[in-house]
């Protein structure tokens, strides 16, 4: 006896009800249905159905096996489906949700790569800094910064996202350097706005307790690269993940300093959408962006700038 073959015929005589309907269904013949129901009976040493002339019912022990067979059937064919997911090219109109900076700064700069390795694939990429729902607003994957909520999205961490304080050769030179987090409170913070706590910034102490300062500044700004624009040109003190200033430290435009007050558990995720089959584009696509931003992040200065 096929066992599998016996277990598909069972549950399609359960879910109609008729040996004959069920037989049709699987293009056997009522006598071949018939024969395997009775060859699972007689190994299970049980009977799943009750037989009438006028009807046909499960058995409490058909009703559990039923159950159990419907499942088994179900991850058979989900096995079959994921080998043929995996084989299957990449295609299809691919919706991305990142951030501003980071877009324009480093996934901007990665996709005619993936482009050329993958071309029956086509993305929309929307950059903002506002919280997106990807499944109410349709998209396929997002990257986000930071520690992430708990969500039912999967998420892929794909680099550590680093912090610095920095501010130019030229302001420090006019104002001093801080040479502790409580400093800052003497100085022209800049300030990013799209945060909820815009004026207060995360530090930790040695011994590992929380140290929050709160700052104060002139200049105010929802927008990353902007609030490095104006640190570079001696507005102030700024802080800021490093894939927005690590060049400009390597280069000497900014000065990082406090490095050791700054907390080290936060990185750039690509999260999308639970499903159990996760479609060839997405998976291309995450697989490209660990690949791409994997390790020690290519932005982050080899020997920055710093104090």
């Amino acid at each position: 006896m096929d066992r599998l073959a016996a277990m598909e015929a069972f549950v399609r005589v359960a879910e109609l009800g008729s040996f004959s309907e069920a037989a049709g269904r699987l293009r056997l013949s009522k006598s071949a249905v018939s024969r395997q129901i009775s060859g699972l009976e007689a190994a299970l040493g049980a009977r799943l159905f009750h037989r009438t002339t006028r009807s046909l019912t499960l058995t409490e022990a058909g009703r559990r096996y039923v159950e159990r067979c419907t499942r088994i059937l179900a991850d058979i064919d989900e096995a079959d489906l994921s080998v043929s997911l995996l084989q299957a090219a990449p295609r299809g109109r691919l919706r991305v949700n990142a951030p501003m900076s980071f877009s324009l700064s480093h996934l901007v700069p990665a996709i005619p790569e993936f482009l050329a390795r993958f071309p029956d694939v086509e993305i929309d990429i929307a950059m903002n800094d506002r919280f997106v729902d990807l499944v109410d607003e349709g998209f396929d994957v997002g990257v986000r910064i930071g520690r992430l909520e708990d969500s039912s999205l999967v998420a892929r961490t794909l680099a550590p996202a680093r912090n610095a304080v920095c501010a130019s050769p030229a302001y420090l030179e006019r104002r001093g350097v801080p040479c502790s987090p409580q400093d800052l409170t003497q100085h022209d913070c800049l300030c990013y706005s799209n945060m909820t706590l815009a004026d207060e910034w995360r530090f930790v102490m040695p011994d590992g307790r929380p140290l929050p300062v709160a700052v104060t500044g002139r200049l105010r700004v929802n927008n990353g690269d902007a609030l490095r624009v104006a640190c570079e040109n001696g507005a102030g003190v700024a802080y800021l993940p490093t894939f927005i200033t690590g060049e400009a430290i390597g280069a000497g435009r900014l000065i990082a300093f406090l490095e050791e007050y700054l907390p080290q558990d936060s990185a750039v995720h690509a999260v999308y959408p639970h499903q159990r089959l996760l479609s060839p584009k997405v998976r291309a696509f995450v697989d490209f962006l660990a690949e791409r931003f994997g390790g020690r992040p290519y932005w982050d200065p080899v020997s920055p700038n710093s104090i």
